[in-house]
């Protein structure tokens, strides 16, 4: 059996996973936090999917994992999985941004010189909720403003260069995953990107919007076992394999 390694997002962290985890007590999960993010804050530079990718390769090291990431998790996982697939045997990405894509929702302006603290509010309020945000004690508003330089060196760097991966080069199982109550940019995401990969399944939590491992744990874990499920199958596996051979035949 695989390990599982759950991948956060922005402005997020490992311990936001804990109710997928009481759910997946008979699997072996390992979550962790990404570089500048509360436990790893100190780790420099920031910003560049390449060095996050590079991150969980290396966390995965000489094994085998089945890797899940929740929103820009999502494109960390799906960047390991194509630079590793023999250490990453099945992929899950749920609602990762494609921000390099014209069709993607530009803000009004840029982080620039923006103050990352404030920065960091003004995302949380717009992804959670400015309730949410007012309810939040000093500490917890203090965590998230510590935050704010990963979130806008990330931000900054998905919206402002090319494809950060070649998505046809994905050649292990894969599942994408949305809400049924997600916004309209979120849900093309993994829509397209089940159209572009042959052979993925594309995983619907219903009543569930971004914040899925949040409002909708025992969703999110069902996601979790289907990359897992993916993974062992025989047939899937074998499908990856031919059509990574194809394309390699391709001129």
């Amino acid at each position: 059996m695989p390990d599982v390694v759950l991948v956060h997002g922005s402005l997020d962290g490992a311990a936001s996973f804990a109710r997928v985890v009481r759910r997946l007590d008979d699997l072996r999960v390992i979550t962790y936090d990404r570089r500048g993010y509360r436990g790893s804050r100190r780790m420099r530079p920031l910003g560049v999917l390449e060095d996050h990718v590079k991150d969980l390769v290396a966390l995965v090291g000489p094994g085998q994992a089945v890797v899940v990431g929740h929103s820009y998790g999502g494109d960390v996982a799906l960047g390991a999985a194509i630079a590793a697939p023999g250490a990453v045997v099945g992929v899950g990405a749920y609602e990762p941004p494609l921000a390099w894509l014209d069709w993607w929702p530009r803000r009004a302006r840029q982080p620039g010189d923006e103050d990352p603290a404030r920065f960091a509010e003004n995302f949380f309020r717009r992804m959670v909720g400015d309730a949410a945000w007012e309810r939040a004690d000093d500490k917890m508003r203090r965590r998230i403003e510590a935050d704010g330089p990963a979130l806008m060196a990330e931000l900054t760097s998905l919206r402002s260069s090319g494809a950060p991966f070649d998505i046809g080069a994905l050649s292990v199982p894969a599942v994408f995953g949305r809400g049924s109550d997600s916004r309209p940019h979120h849900r093309r995401a993994v829509e397209e990107l089940h159209g572009l990969v042959t052979g993925s399944e594309l995983f619907e939590a219903e009543g569930a919007a971004h914040g899925v491992h949040l409002t909708h744990p025992s969703a999110f874990a069902t996601m979790v076992r289907r990359v897992v499920d993916a993974a062992l199958s025989p047939d899937r596996v074998l499908d990856a394999s031919r059509s990574a051979d194809q394309r390699q035949q391709q001129p």
